[in-house]
């Protein structure tokens, strides 16, 4: 592993310099890795794995959307692509990728379909961590690991497609075969993570779901409407409160950001906007502060997990779904996001 100091602090990591991908493929030249659910992580983990070389099959209910799209993608019926019980059993590693509920709708199947020595993989830590409400307890028998990328399934594939990776993190919580460590860190390989840091299954599901509802998603969709909406209400345009709330943001400075830090960012913008947001970055900070206290709270609490699982089971949860995202995309905020996206230059002969 390699040592890199991460702000003061020293942490090992695996990178691809001493875990190779053809150590990988020969790690797991012997496994046949199954990949149930074809949802969002399912297909870039799956495809990236073909790709690099590695026996994937794939796991999908018949008669579905994400049936097909396995199909449009490839994977063969009766040859490359199962139901889910069947991949399971003809697996020797079973990536359990369906959502959150539907891991706990079908474990009963799947712990079924466990043999002895076969690794059951995790890109998230919530059904292991919440079992008291997933009834999700692993057999001792199998080795229990999770590879969890830092991004989307999307951005899995299309970092891969572009030469480049997404950091994930990995954990191994039952080590069976003596073996797990290693499959483990050549499926994060496999799968095209651009390095490797440890975790366990509880701080992944913690970080993870405070980052998803905090600052990557919730916090993020809504500090962008507050600034939008202060700005329409002061008789600003359409046009210019997007462009200076969401498309400068995501077309200019974020992007600087990944490039070189956030002192980056501040040194390549005038002096006005520098100063401005020193003297209101702490206000910011200590705003949203007691917000996020409360929001850790309840990950750990469990109560966002309950939550989840409760929402996501309802019968009509696909249909309620639909009518919460439709509420964001015929927000005037976000058709006039089209209509600015619409305008940039790459899209002019569209």
């Amino acid at each position: 592993m390699a040592k890199i100091n991460f702000g003061g602090v020293e942490e090992e990591v695996v990178t691809r310099d001493e875990f190779s991908l053809e150590k990988a493929r020969e790690v797991l030249k012997n496994e046949v890795v199954a990949v149930v659910g074809y949802g969002v992580q399912g297909p870039a983990q799956a495809m990236n794995m073909r790709d690099n070389g590695i026996n994937v099959i794939v796991g999908q209910r018949e008669g579905t959307p994400n049936w097909d799209k396995a199909v449009a993608d490839g994977w063969v019926p009766g040859k490359t692509l199962f139901n889910v019980e069947e991949a399971a059993e003809k697996g020797t590693v079973i990536q359990y990728l369906l959502s959150d509920a539907g891991q706990r709708s079908l474990w009963p199947k799947i712990v079924e379909c466990l043999n002895e020595g076969d690794m059951l993989y995790f890109s998230h830590g919530f059904s292991v961590t919440y079992k008291d409400d997933t009834g999700v307890i692993p057999p001792p028998h199998v080795d229990v690991a999770l590879v969890a990328p830092k991004g989307s399934g999307t951005s899995v594939r299309r970092n891969f497609l572009a030469g480049s990776g997404i950091n994930a993190s990995y954990a191994v919580h039952q080590d069976h075969t003596g073996r797990a460590a290693e499959r483990t860190i050549a499926l994060g390989i496999a799968i095209g993570a651009g390095y490797l840091f440890k975790t366990d299954f509880r701080n992944e599901v913690y970080s993870d779901l405070t980052g998803e509802r905090g600052i990557l998603i919730g916090a993020l969709s809504g500090v962008m409407e507050a600034q939008y909406n202060v700005l329409r209400k002061h008789g600003h345009s359409p046009s210019e409160a997007f462009n200076e709330t969401v498309e400068e943001l995501t077309q200019s400075l974020i992007r600087l950001v990944g490039e070189n830090g956030m002192d980056f960012m501040y040194a390549n913008c005038s002096t006005t906007a520098q100063r401005g947001a020193l003297d209101w970055h702490p206000r910011f900070r200590d705003a949203v502060a007691p917000v996020f206290d409360a929001l850790y709270e309840s990950v750990v609490s469990g109560n966002e997990a309950r939550i989840t699982l409760e929402a996501n089971s309802r019968p009509d949860y696909r249909e309620q779904l639909e009518k919460e995202l439709a509420a964001f995309r015929d927000s005037e905020m976000w058709r006039a996001g089209a209509a600015v996206r619409s305008l940039r230059p790459e899209n002019w002969q569209k």
